[in-house]
This record gives C-alpha cells, sequence and structure tokens, in this order.
C-alpha cells in the first residue's frame, strides 16, 4: 500500500477578501518506506501541502491518504511524526524530557512505547547528553532532539518542513547522513521539504519539482544512487544528473533571465 497519495489536492486562502489558490490539483504517490522531497521556489506551496498530509490544514478539494487511510485519522492515532525548522524544544525540560513528551501525553505503552526515549536519544547519535536542557545543546544537537521526538511514537509517516535550513553547511551535511541513517532503521515514509537541490537529491527517492501562483507539480525526478548513501556520491555522474534534472526543471532555459513576476 502506498505511503502517501494526494488525488487532485488543493488549497485556497481567503486574504484580503479575494481567494488565493496556494496549492492547485496538485497528484502524487510516495510509496511505503520511500524518502520523498517537495522542491520549489518561494510561495509554491509545499509547506502547505505538508500541513495538508499533517492534517493541519484541510484540503479544499481533492484528497489525502495515508497507507490508506485519511490524514485525520492517521492523526487521531498518532501516526504522523512533524519536525519543523524551529525544534520547538520546551527550554525547561531536558533532551530526554523532551523526547518522552508525546509519550505523557498520550499514555503510550506496549508495541508503541518499545523504544524508550533514551534508545531514541542513542539513535540520533545523542548519548550522552540525555540531561542537557536545549540551551546546553548546538542547533543540530537541537534538531537531532527534535527528530527523536517525532519518532517517539512510531509514526507511519514523517514530516520534514526545511530542518536543517538554519544549520551551517557542514552541520547540514553531517544531519543529512544521520537522518538517512535513523531513516534506514526506522524504514519510516519520510516526506521532506527543501529549498536545497543537493539535499534533496541526496536525501530522496523521489524529489517533486513545484510551481508557483498557483502551487503546482510540475515533475517528479526518481533519483537512482545507492544506498546507504555517501557524501563520495556527490562527485558520482548519477548525482550530478539528478541535480541538473531537477535544476532544469526548475528553471528550465533561463540563464542570465530572470522573471520577478
Amino acid at each position: 500500500m502506498a505511503g502517501i497519495v494526494l488525488t487532485g489536492a488543493s488549497k485556497s486562502f481567503d486574504l484580503d477578501g479575494r481567494t488565493v489558490r496556494a496549492v492547485d490539483d496538485v497528484s502524487l504517490t510516495l510509496e511505503d518506506g520511500e524518502f520523498g522531497a517537495l522542491i520549489g521556489p518561494s510561495g509554491c506551496g509545499k509547506s502547505t501541502i505538508l500541513r495538508m498530509v499533517a492534517d493541519i490544514l484541510k484540503p479544499t478539494s481533492g484528497a489525502i491518504t495515508i497507507h490508506g487511510a485519511p490524514p485525520e485519522k492517521v492523526r487521531r492515532d498518532h501516526g504522523i511524526g512533524f519536525v519543523f525548522q524551529d525544534p520547538s524544544l520546551l527550554p525547561w525540560r531536558t533532551a530526554l524530557e523532551n523526547v518522552r513528551l508525546p509519550l505523557e501525553v498520550v499514555g503510550a505503552r506496549g508495541e508503541r512505547a518499545r523504544s524508550t526515549p533514551r534508545e531514541l536519544l542513542e539513535l540520533v547519535g545523542l548519548a550522552g547528553f540525555e540531561h542537557a536542557k536545549p540551551s546546553q545543546l548546538s542547533g543540530g544537537m537541537q534538531q537531532r532532539c527534535a527528530i527523536a521526538r517525532a519518532l517517539a511514537l512510531k509514526p507511519k509517516v514523517l514530516l520534514l518542513d526545511e530542518p536543517f535550513g538554519a544549520l551551517d553547511e557542514i552541520t547540514r551535511h553531517r544531519l543529512n547522513l544521520e537522518l538517512l541513517r535513523v531513516w534506514s532503521q526506522t524504514r519510516t515514509t519520510a516526506l521532506l521539504v527543501t529549498h536545497s537541490i543537493q539535499e534533496a537529491v541526496f536525501m530522496s527517492d523521489k524529489i517533486f519539482v513545484l510551481a508557483a501562483r498557483p502551487g503546482r507539480l510540475t515533475d517528479v525526478v526518481e533519483v537512482k544512487l545507492e544506498r546507504p548513501r555517501r557524501m563520495a556520491q556527490m562527485a558520482e555522474p548519477t548525482f550530478v544528473e539528478a541535480v541538473a534534472t531537477v535544476r532544469a526543471s526548475l528553471f528550465g532555459d533561463q540563464a542570465g533571465s530572470v522573471d520577478y513576476g
């Protein structure tokens, strides 16, 4: 069964007495256990799509399913993990307590709670920092903690809204590798929003290319890089060709010509 399916999904907002269509008739499929990326210019609806999948926003029209069920049901069953650009950790709680929070709220036991918060911190490379407060962690370490928290309830899908966008390039590359290592062990269906073409190619099995005004799907690029991914692959022809394909989908033949429309 497919992990995430959008069928003609659209979203409109009322703005100053007029209707603005943010996402227009988007259909896409991400198979169970795949890693996908949404990429496109600012204002193309990437985060809106992610929030519709998470049942934070309702589509104006069309349909969305997660493992065959509507997002509302999956959310109520605590089957959606969401990581934002801001880690949003509670500053008065330790790393361990922040990861434990979803389990406390839901009262999860048994199969759902099989991985303990301590094990999840170890999974994301934070063993030894269980009792550190967020202010004592670097930005990258805070995001690792946020990822561990998002995995606490063993979600069916993991949604990531530019989780490493505010980090320096070196830290970002390291966390890309960490996230892929964690994903390979959990095999949760993952969907990442990013502005980085290289990040999209390095992380993903499928890249969904979006255009703006209104946000619409223009291309799906399948990445043929072998897994597990390694930094050295960025120099391989397959990676370079995939980057070129995504870039062409985003910009076409616009070298030296920019339309600010």
